[in-house]
């Protein structure tokens, strides 16, 4: 094993050191094994560069993040053999739920989290020099945010900070851009040549299991003489397990000693997958092997080519891990760690034409999780503005906005602002969802905290009750869980303390439709939930609990999936948030009117329609809402017009949020005032008649217009688009119903908009009909710009000459001049000149198309 001095990243010390001194932002880019997790933090303490600390000579502490829990333990193990010390003392890590620290530590290893959290409660980051961001190219959500914060911090209050980011491979194009000005420097390190080996044929592992696979691999390079020890990647603890005990069962490996590498195991076992032996070894491990953690003596890689991959479920509003395939730059990665000590092989379990179909490189977190965790610890540490936040790869702004939408629905922020609440600087104790630390803290009230991690335990994974079971199994599920109408989270708990009574024995889950796997892997997670919630002094003991109160605190965590039955003949609802969904067939609480869903699923139809399913049901009582969220139940009182029997009606409303839970109409009781504004709009949309308000009344307005515009001295108001508005609702008062205002006279109402006298002159000013010299009356139209127009045909304007005006001369009358067919011809205000400038004209070619009317 050479030592630390021969590692490759020792030939960019000096520059190291000088770049930080420079300008206090470096970028390296060095390959797994080159020693840069282990070395880099001592190059700092080593060369002072953690003494100067806010302008004065202190001893500061450099923080290495680690995207995972394991490698910052076994990195901090690693650098206190190094430099000589306990493990807590000048070298300790800091994870979740476990701390290695003292006050003379200098180099501490921690998760993105922590250090995230700490820069929510101290922005300064007082006792820090240099925080080490460690296999950024990961792109771990918490890694963005805090090397954002860090950047902030360094530009605000602390200049003297310094800043690294470490990675295998890396976008440093990108990187040096959002960190400039900053140095890469690059580090090509040692490797050699690996072989990669597909399978001849694809396999699936629903039928053949990965675990059976990979030990055959394991057998068979066994048997083909390559030396060295061999790594095996597997997604998680379940299967790792399967895979140890399908090596320990293989004739072909019995000189090898088998361990399991992953975040679960304790320490003990940890270190022992890691630690070197005189016989060969087979370590199988998930991905925090890939690039977090070097072992020595690896010539062997055997890839299953999946990983569990964090990544928002819209159908449980959480993040989960799900399994599935890597990328093509993490299974080169993966191939890699066989190249490190001598030249090695890779075995990868698909086939190669598979190879192709995968993505070149996993999505940044930042684009596949929800964001409500972190948007809370920045509303935390000041940051309203979390869209104009500087990410250093922004996330989508629908992503952004659900976050705060739901951050707001738990009680988390409140406010134009959505600024962090009381309740919300509570829940960032918890380093869970806030859907379940907000869960935790109404336990926590409620006296059932351990009830309440079982359930958030149980959504973590699929539901592992099966449904559409037969007849014999529903009856084997009543026999042995008995009834509920209460929750489907209370069956759930019964039948996964069923499964682990049984050992989550096959047979014995079988026969009641679990599925045994899934209910195995909710024991860990208990146990995980219970840890968090003991370590933030919150009573985890066994105790007897109130249904009632368990049901509150899944109401406090799914508010926004709050739903309520539409009818007692079928499972429709409607949600909170103006969203319809039907309750699943499955689930125990069919008679409930009010029920919140955990899991909301929108599924095709083959008709191109979606169904939205609700599932993991547990029903509520309307008072709790009022009890829990007092701010969104409300009782609301108004009116407004129902369409389909055209009429107002008054409404009596209780709602929580936008969701109406009871609704009382009436047609008879509505305010006179608010039903005339409301049948008043139905008028002006068009969607309402008044019959008496026809073309001589729109002539009228525009009568009184016109006599307002050329006749000042009256003082007429001119009607307005608001007045005729007001005139409208004057006309609808005291009715509530078109039937009620369709015949309704409206000039009554129109005319007390002149005085008498302004009435009295109206007719003489601006006359309806006008007398010509033949003794011929015509109608007047009135327009909202030019003079009045009279039309008439020109027969009937035989033996008139000369202009016409009204109101005294002052408006002129134009004649709009219209053939037998009543088309126009001619528009003058000068008859005379018509007769004998245009008429010649037209005559002949009228009295031809026209020869039995008089043409003179």
């Amino acid at each position: 094993m050479p030592s630390p001095r021969e590692l490759p990243i020792y030939e960019l010390e000096s520059a190291v050191v000088a770049s930080l001194r420079a300008q206090g932002r470096l970028i390296v880019q060095a390959p797994t094994g080159s020693g840069k997790s282990t070395q880099v933090p001592q190059m700092l303490l080593r060369h002072g560069l953690l003494d100067a600390l806010g302008g004065r000579v202190a001893k500061g502490e450099v923080v290495v993040l680690q995207p995972r829990r394991l490698a910052a333990r076994m990195l901090a193990k690693r650098v206190a053999e190094e430099v000589g010390t306990n493990l807590g003392e000048v070298v300790g890590y800091q994870i979740r739920l476990e701390s290695r620290v003292s006050e003379r530590t200098r180099i501490r290893f921690v998760t993105e989290g922590i250090l995230l959290r700490q820069m929510s409660f101290d922005a300064t980051l007082r006792g820090i020099s240099a925080i080490v961001f460690d296999e950024f190219h990961e792109r771990h959500l918490y890694g963005d945010i805090s090397l954002a914060r860090a950047v902030q911090i360094q530009q605000t209050t602390r200049p003297d900070l310094k800043i690294i980011v470490m990675s295998a491979t890396l976008d440093a194009g990108m990187l040096k851009g959002y960190l400039a000005p900053c140095d890469v420097l690059v580090s090509s390190g040692r490797s050699y040549p690996v072989r990669i080996e597909y399978l001849p044929k694809a396999v699936n592992f629903e039928n053949d299991a990965m675990w059976d696979v990979a030990a055959a691999e394991c057998e068979r390079v066994a048997d083909a003489s390559v030396r060295g020890d061999m790594l095996v990647f597997m997604p998680g603890a379940y299967e790792i397990n399967r895979t140890v005990q399908a090596i320990q069962a293989a004739r072909g490996l019995r000189d090898f000693g088998c361990y399991p590498l992953h975040g679960e195991l304790p320490p003990e076992q940890q270190d022992r997958a890691v630690a070197r032996y005189e016989t060969r070894k087979i370590i199988v491990s998930t991905n925090v092997a890939e690039t977090s953690l070097t072992i020595d003596g690896v010539t062997t890689v055997i890839d299953c080519g999946l990983a569990r991959m964090a990544r928002f479920d819209p159908h449980r509003g959480i993040n989960t891990l799900m399994i599935e395939k890597i990328s093509v730059a993490s299974a080169d990665q993966r191939a890699g760690r066989a190249g490190r000590t001598a030249p090695g092989v890779c075995v990868r379990l698909w086939a190669e034409r598979e190879h192709a179909n995968r993505a070149p490189q996993e999505l940044p977190e930042v684009k596949r999780l929800d964001l409500a965790e972190v948007v809370l610890t920045l509303k935390a540490s000041g940051i309203d503005d979390v869209m104009n936040f500087p990410w250093l790869e922004k996330p989508d702004a629908v992503g952004l906005v659900r976050a705060e939408n739901l951050l707001v629905d738990l009680g988390a922020l409140a406010g134009e602002r959505k600024a962090i609440t009381a309740v919300g600087r509570k829940m960032l104790r918890f380093p869970v969802h806030p859907r379940y630390a907000r869960m935790l803290l109404a336990a926590e009230e409620r006296g059932c905290v351990r009830t309440v991690a079982l359930m958030a335990a149980l959504t973590q994974g699929r539901n592992f009750l099966l449904r559409g079971v037969p007849r014999e199994v529903e009856k084997a599920r009543e026999d042995a869980l008995g009834e509920e109408h209460e929750s489907d989270f209370f069956l759930m708990m019964r039948a996964w303390r069923y499964a682990d009574k049984a050992n989550y024995g096959l047979e014995a889950c079988r026969r009641l439709g679990i599925h045994a796997q899934g209910a195995r892997q909710v024991g860990p997670l208990f146990e995980q939930f219970l840890e968090i919630a003991a370590k933030e002094g919150l009573d985890v003991s066994e105790q007897k609990t109130d249904g009632a109160a368990v049901r509150k605190c899944v109401l406090a965590g799914f508010s926004d999936q709050l739903a309520r039955r539409l009818d007692a003949g079928t499972l429709r609802c409607e949600l909170v948030h103006n969203r319809r969904g039907v309750l699943a067939r499955e689930s125990v609480i069919q008679q409930a009117k009010l029920l919140v869903a955990a899991e909301i699923s929108e599924i095709g139809r083959g008709d191109g329609e979606v169904n939205t399913l609700l599932t993991l049901a547990t029903a509520v009582e309307e008072s709790w809402l009022k009890e829990i969220f007092p701010d969104d139940y409300r009782e609301v009182k108004g009116v407004s017009y129902d369409e389909s029997i055209k009429r107002v009606v008054s409404r009596r409303e209780r709602r929580f949020r936008d969701l109406v839970l009871e609704a009382k109409v009436s047609s008879d009781d509505a305010p006179l005032n608010e039903a005339a504004a409301l049948l008043t709009k139905e008028v002006l949309a068009g969607r309402l008649k008044l019959d008496a308000w026809d073309d001589t009344v729109e002539q009228w307005i525009l009568r009184v217009n016109r006599l307002a515009e050329w006749f000042p001295e009256l003082e007429v108001n001119p009607i307005t688009e608001a007045d005729r508005a007001t005139l409208i609702e004057q006309i609808c008062y005291g009715e509530l119903g078109y039937r009620d205002i369709k015949d309704k006279p409206v000039m009554p109402v129109l005319k007390d908009w002149l005085t008498a006298e302004q009435f009295a002159v109206l007719d003489a000013y601006l006359p309806e009909k006008l007398v010509m010299g033949n003794g011929r009356k015509a109608r007047l139209t009135y327009a909202k710009e030019g003079p009045p127009i009279m039309s008439a045909r020109i027969q009937e304007l035989y033996g008139i000459e000369g202009k016409f005006t009204i109101g005294h001369g002052r408006v002129t009358v134009k004649f709009e001049v219209l053939a037998p067919n009543h088309r126009p011809i001619q528009v003058t205000d000068d008859l005379t000149n018509f007769w004998r400038e245009q008429y010649p004209k037209v005559k002949a070619e009228l009295s031809r198309r026209y020869p039995r009317h008089e043409w003179r």
